[in-house]
């Protein structure tokens, strides 16, 4: 096992820089997920670790060693690829072995040693004779986990491998690299485009977009705490409600609001210099909460349309001119055109720069919550 360390890396095809200049240490054991969507440069860093695309500039370092201008063969990693990569001729187990054998590192008893603990641990050994044709696709994808793991390579490096899988194998594929993970403790750098993988399955997540990094951080602070208007509504299914609002101050209390959507902000020292300045308010549609009636914390809302997800209903709600998603029971009876009043968790609120989309306040965990206050006019009670 070992560190890797990328060190201001950048990577261009001509005049299209993929990677811009980034920056990123994964500790020897630790699993980390690289996500974000097509395009966003993910897969090229993955390939520049594997030596499968040189660095136009910066260093990659192993151990501590640079393995810039050293071939991928000689890198001591083992990538999973996507589309799983195994030659249709040969049976699994020859497909398992083909590296080991072309490499001459290793004897007959320990290529055999090897696969035989490769398929306890992935639960193939009854389909080491089949071949790919024979094979579902979860199967395949747990041969191609096993030629990298009878490597015993220094770090696993993984390319969407579970995007080619129905949605219920993903789910237990996710489960199962995640004991992998936790049985053999090597260096893992995972990429994907699916942010519940990424939520599921790292100790820390990066969010790439547009070839640079967004944020790196355990995927619960990650959700709680976002860096910027991007990474908030990426991360989260769905995504966070995110509208303009101007920042006020009332004597020690603040508030962000447009129009009747008003929410009181717990106070921090952060604010003051917000008070009076336009920002973004984000506000996760768990973190709405249906009310039974309207209360001095509530706003109005007309429901546009509903969609049952059987543990919860998901609504979405208009406020004058905004549109939110909120997250209610799924036996409430709401149906379009229904109103419904809302209050909001204060201790799960984000302002973001309107300009940057950059976060300029997260509210306190540990804070009161005193919820979604209506305008003065919408809240009297009428």
């Amino acid at each position: 096992m070992t560190d890797v360390t990328l060190t201001n890396v950048r990577k261009a095809f001509g005049d299209v820089v993929a990677v811009k200049d980034i920056s990123l240490t994964v500790p020897d054991g630790e699993f980390v997920v690289v996500v974000g969507p097509s395009g966003c440069g993910k897969s090229t860093t993955l390939r520049l670790i594997a030596g499968l695309e040189s660095v136009t500039e910066g260093d990659i370092r192993m151990g501590g060693e640079s393995v810039v201008g050293i071939d991928g063969a000689d890198r001591d990693v083992a990538m999973v690829f996507q589309n799983y990569a195994l030659y249709p001729h040969m049976t699994a187990r020859r497909n398992i072995t083909f590296g080991m054998r072309s490499s001459g590192s290793f004897t007959d008893a320990e290529v055999a040693s090897r696969v035989e603990e490769a398929a306890e641990v992935l639960d193939i050994a009854d389909l080491l004779d089949r071949k790919p044709a024979a094979l579902s696709g979860g199967e395949r994808q747990r041969v191609a986990l096993g030629r990298a793991i009878v490597r015993d390579p220094k770090v696993f490096l993984m390319d969407e491998p579970l995007s080619n899988l129905d949605a219920k194998l993903r789910i237990r594929m996710r489960a199962e690299l995640a004991k992998l993970h936790a049985r053999l403790g090597t260096t893992t750098v995972y990429v994907t485009h699916d942010q519940t993988e990424a939520m599921t399955l790292g100790d820390r997540v990066v969010v790439m977009y547009d070839g640079e990094i967004q944020q790196t951080a355990p995927p619960q602070r990650l959700y709680d705490y976002p860096a910027n208007r991007f990474v908030a509504e990426f991360i989260g299914d769905p995504a966070m409600n995110v509208f303009p609002v101007e920042v006020r101050r009332d004597g020690g209390a603040y508030r962000a609001g447009r129009g009747a959507l008003q929410v009181a902000l717990p106070a921090d020292d952060s604010l003051t210099s917000l008070a009076g300045r336009e920002a973004l308010l984000g506000v996760r549609p768990e973190n709405l909460h249906v009310e039974p009636r309207r209360g001095p914390e509530t706003v109005e809302a007309t429901v546009t349309v509903t969609e049952p997800l059987g543990d919860s209903l998901l609504i979405e709600c208009a406020v004058g001119d905004v549109a939110l998603k909120v997250h209610a029971s799924p036996r409430s009876g709401i149906e379009p055109g229904d109103t419904v009043f809302l209050s909001a968790d204060a201790a799960r609120l984000h302002l973001f720069d309107p300009e940057t989309g950059e976060a300029r306040y997260h509210s306190d965990p540990e804070a009161p919550v005193t919820g979604m206050a209506a305008a003065t006019s919408s809240a009297s009670g009428e």
